[in-house]
């Protein structure tokens, strides 16, 4: 007989997480080997107990569960993350993949199918809840512009080439005669633009892109 998936359940909320614990339990070839109320005790759990599926909540306080999967994705590379969650949001459902989450499901699921799914994500292959499948799909499938900058008007790209040589907003801003604070309204246009969340992302496009000097 093979041996039972250790699973570890991560959720703030007492009644919620009790009744997954409840739900997977009952079902067979799964053991729920530990509990935890946020992500920094989740993440000290897994290190502890290394379990084959950590079971997150999205939406926590302190570590949210993108931050708790990113954290134990990186510190636990053989787990596997399952994000439970009530949010629909598209950019939730990319960001919880891109912080290593393997599988991402609707809460009020039935006990059999959230079973499944941390089956699924044992093995190693992708889940994502059937309403959210066919998004997720156009979202990565449609037809982005193969150059991430056209948007960008040219004083951005200008900044985005500074922003690649590691300037500060202030030394950006002494040389382009502006503001530091109209140089930071500049940095937050361009990662809405790239889609990306920080400057070093930015500076990593900008690294890619030899066009950006003119």
């Amino acid at each position: 007989m093979s041996e039972s998936i250790r699973v570890l359940v991560v959720d703030d909320h007492p009644l919620l997480r009790q009744g997954v614990v409840h739900a997977l339990g009952s079902q067979p070839g799964l053991a729920v080997i530990g509990e935890a109320d946020s992500g920094e005790q989740g993440l000290k759990l897994a290190l502890e107990l290394l379990p084959d599926v950590v079971l997150l909540d999205i939406s926590m306080p302190g570590w949210n569960g993108l931050v708790t999967a990113e954290k134990i994705s990186t510190a636990c590379p053989a787990t596997a993350i399952v994000m439970l969650t009530m949010s629909e949001d598209r950019d939730k459902l990319l960001a919880a993949f891109k912080a290593g989450a393997r599988a991402y499901v609707l809460q009020g699921v039935s006990p059999q199918e959230l079973a499944n799914v941390v089956r699924t994500a044992a093995a190693g292959d992708v889940y994502v809840s059937p309403p959210l499948a066919a998004e997720m799909l156009f979202t990565l499938t449609r037809g982005h512009a193969p150059d991430p900058l056209q948007e960008l008007t040219d004083r951005e790209r200008e900044i985005l080439r500074l922003i690649g040589t590691g300037s500060t907003n202030r030394e950006i801003g002494e040389r382009l005669f502006l503001s530091e604070k109209t140089i930071k309204h500049y940095v937050t246009n361009i990662l809405q633009k790239l889609q990306v969340r920080s400057r070093v992302e930015a500076a990593l496009i900008a690294a890619r892109h030899h066009d950006l000097e003119q």
